[in-house]
């Protein structure tokens, strides 16, 4: 491949990814908007506000990552037309921000099933049914992955990639990638599986219960869990193409120069599928965003009447 075809290719990954991530943006931003005025004039049930809450704590980190990969994307649109050079601390400081917050995005769709977990499988545990719980354990995770990355300063984890015009991890450093990688990806990742995983036998298990109620509420249980595979598909594919290039690295030594912009194509592409699918699969979500917009369209009616 020579060098103008690969710029050519490397602007048109760089396009795609900067137009999917102002479509994760809008749902993102819509959402969590939504959310937090349904809370504040307590329109939300009872039953129903830590599920809420928490997906306030995913939207957050959804539409902060989104607006890290987006300022990206500026910087790389802006040097591949002009040649600018982004250097500096803040360049620096921003690649930090990007791995504390994918990895608090992905601890967030932890302790959703978390919470899924205690539910369904240990109700009497009611201390793990707080909101008080879940806003402490949210913190204690930013700090940790706060302190996780930090640990990468001492191996100068994050550089200014100067064909990507950006700063963040250089695949070429291995004990970086694997450090991050098993942190912000590998761990999550294998925990929500885990989870759900526990969740599904449980439920298998319990199919002669005698009590009808019961039985709907399992049977309701089981539908959201296979909903749930959508989210997992998504954040999984969030670091296959990044896993993919670290081991072709590992094993031929060889870099592909588009590495950076390809890996940042199925991330943006992760993070808007996963505010639409967040929508569809969480139906406590759902029934929130469809009573607004059904109360829009009686205030829509009632004006034009």
């Amino acid at each position: 491949m020579s060098q103008n075809e690969a710029k050519i290719i490397g602007l048109i990954l760089t396009s795609i990814t900067f137009a999917l991530t102002i479509f994760a943006m809008i749902i993102s931003s819509t959402v969590l908007i939504t959310l937090i005025y349904q809370w504040y004039h307590n329109r939300i049930k009872q039953d129903d506000k830590i599920t809420i809450y928490l997906c306030i704590q995913i939207y957050l980190c959804m539409l902060i990552v989104a607006a890290i990969t987006l300022s990206m994307n500026i910087r790389t649109l802006l040097g591949d037309l002009t040649g600018q050079s982004f250097h500096s601390f803040w360049c620096i400081f921003s690649g930090y921000l990007a791995l504390i917050h994918i990895s608090a995005m992905y601890m967030a769709f932890v302790n959703q099933a978390f919470y899924r977990l205690i539910r369904i499988v240990y109700p009497r545990y009611r201390y793990f049914q707080s909101l008080k719980f879940y806003t402490g354990l949210f913190i204690t995770e930013y700090l940790c992955a706060i302190g996780i990355q930090y640990v990468i300063r001492a191996w100068n984890g994050i550089i200014y990639l100067i064909d990507d015009h950006f700063c963040y991890v250089s695949f070429k450093n291995l004990q970086v990638v694997m450090w991050t990688g098993s942190f912000v990806y590998l761990l999550p990742c294998l925990c929500t599986m885990a989870i759900y995983l526990r969740i599904t036998l449980f439920l298998r298990n319990q199919t002669n219960t005698p009590t009808l109620v019961t039985r709907q509420r399992q049977d309701r249980d089981v539908f959201i869990v296979r909903r749930i595979l959508m989210i997992i598909i998504f954040l999984i594919a969030l670091g296959l193409s990044a896993m993919f290039f670290i081991l072709r690295f590992a094993i031929t030594g060889n870099y592909y120069p588009l590495t950076v912009r390809i890996i940042w194509l199925p991330v943006a592409t992760s993070t808007a599928g996963l505010s639409v699918a967040s929508v569809y699969c969480i139906p406590q979500l759902k029934s929130t965003i469809r009573k607004v917009f059904q109360q829009h369209r009686v205030v829509v009616a009632n004006v034009a009447i």
